[in-house]
C-alpha cells in the first residue's frame, strides 16, 4: 500500500497521549475512544516511522529510546492542534471580525447606517464592510457574508429571514394633482407621467389590486428612469410626474404634505425586508450577531421608529 504523504496526525496525537497517561487505557479514557483504536493508531505510527515507540510488559509501559526522541515533537504538535481548535471554537462563539454586508442604498442610508453606532457599542470586535447599492449582488460569488434585501425573494439556495414589511405607494406632488385632477382607477394614470426604477421587481410593471379584487397594471414610460429611488424625488416634488416608492422613502414627505398618496383604495404588491445569508448552518458568530441585531431593531416596534407611514390618504 502506498503511504500517504500527509502526516499521521491522529497517530502522533494518540502516541503523545499514551506517553502522557503512561497507559493505553488512560489515553483512551482521556480522548473518549476505545483502547483498541488507540493501540491501532500507535502501531500504525510505528510502522510508518519504522521503529518501536514503547516497550510493553504486562505491568509497565515505557518509551523506547526512539520513542523518547519522537515524543517531544509529537506532544508539541498535539498541544498546538488543541490550541488551534480552542481558538477556532472561541472565534465561532465570540462575535468578532469583519462582516461584509450588502444593503440597498436608500434603505441603508436611512435605516442601517443610523443603527451602526449601537451595533459597534454592543459588539466592539465586529467591523462592517457596508456595500450600498440597489443592484443585487452575488453573495457567494462576491464574497459577502449577508445582505438586506427588499422585495419578494426568488427561490434559491440562500437563506432569508423576514424582518419587516415594506408598503409600496403611488405618490405625486400636490402641484401635479392640481393640474391633472381626479384619479379613481389605475387606468387614469398616464404611463408617460410615471417615473421608473431600474432595479424594480416584476419587470417594471406596477400591479394594482382594487377593493373588489380587480387587478390592473401600469407600465411606466415617463421621462426619468433611475437606479436609485431617491433620484426620483426632485422631479417628483417639482410636480414632474408620478412614482411608486416604498414607505420608508416617502414617509416624511407625506407627513409634511409635499407628497400625497394616489389611488388610496388600490394596493400594490407589498415587499419585505429580509436578512439573507448563503447558509443557515455553521453561521459565524459575527454574522449571527448582526442578524439578531437587525431583527431586533428593525423587526420589533418598527411603527414607533418610522412615524407617519400609514397616513390617511387624500382621495382624488
Amino acid at each position: 500500500m502506498k503511504m500517504s504523504k500527509l502526516p499521521d496526525f491522529e497517530g502522533l496525537a494518540l502516541f503523545a497521549k499514551v506517553a502522557e497517561e503512561r497507559s493505553y487505557a488512560g489515553a483512551a479514557r482521556a480522548t473518549g475512544i476505545s483502547v483498541a483504536t488507540v493501540s491501532r493508531a500507535v502501531s500504525r505510527l510505528e510502522g510508518r516511522l519504522g521503529g518501536r515507540l514503547f516497550n510493553r510488559t504486562s505491568r509497565q509501559l515505557a518509551l523506547t529510546e526512539f520513542g523518547q526522541r519522537v515524543v517531544e515533537s509529537a506532544t508539541r504538535a498535539y498541544r498546538e492542534a488543541e490550541a488551534a481548535e480552542d481558538a477556532a471554537r472561541e472565534l465561532s462563539r465570540t462575535p468578532r471580525g469583519t462582516v461584509r454586508l450588502a444593503v440597498p442604498m436608500s434603505f441603508g442610508l436611512r435605516w442601517v447606517a443610523p443603527l451602526l453606532p449601537e451595533l459597534f457599542r454592543l459588539y466592539p470586535e465586529i467591523t462592517v464592510d457596508l456595500h450600498l447599492s440597489d443592484a443585487t449582488v452575488d453573495l457567494v460569488g462576491e464574497g459577502f457574508d449577508a445582505a438586506l434585501r427588499i422585495g419578494t425573494l426568488p427561490d434559491s439556495s440562500l437563506v432569508a429571514r423576514r424582518l419587516l414589511p415594506v408598503a409600496l405607494l403611488v405618490v405625486a406632488a400636490p402641484s401635479y394633482l392640481a393640474r391633472h385632477g381626479s384619479l379613481m382607477h389605475p387606468h387614469d394614470l398616464k404611463p408617460e407621467h410615471c417615473l421608473g426604477y431600474a432595479y424594480r421587481a416584476r419587470q417594471g410593471v406596477w400591479r394594482f389590486t382594487g377593493p373588489d379584487g380587480e387587478e390592473a397594471q401600469v407600465v411606466p414610460a415617463g421621462p426619468l428612469r433611475v437606479t436609485n429611488a431617491d433620484a426620483l424625488l426632485p422631479t417628483l416634488l417639482d410636480g414632474g410626474g408620478v412614482a411608486e416608492l416604498p414607505d420608508f422613502i416617502v414617509a416624511d414627505y407625506l407627513a409634511d404634505g409635499r407628497l400625497e398618496v394616489m389611488l388610496p383604495d388600490w394596493t400594490l404588491t407589498s415587499g419585505v425586508v429580509s436578512f439573507v445569508t448563503p447558509s443557515a448552518q455553521a453561521r459565524p458568530a459575527k454574522v449571527e450577531a448582526v442578524a439578531e441585531f437587525f431583527a431586533a431593531r428593525l423587526g420589533e416596534g418598527v411603527s414607533a421608529r418610522r412615524p407617519n407611514l400609514h397616513l390617511p390618504a387624500r382621495r382624488y
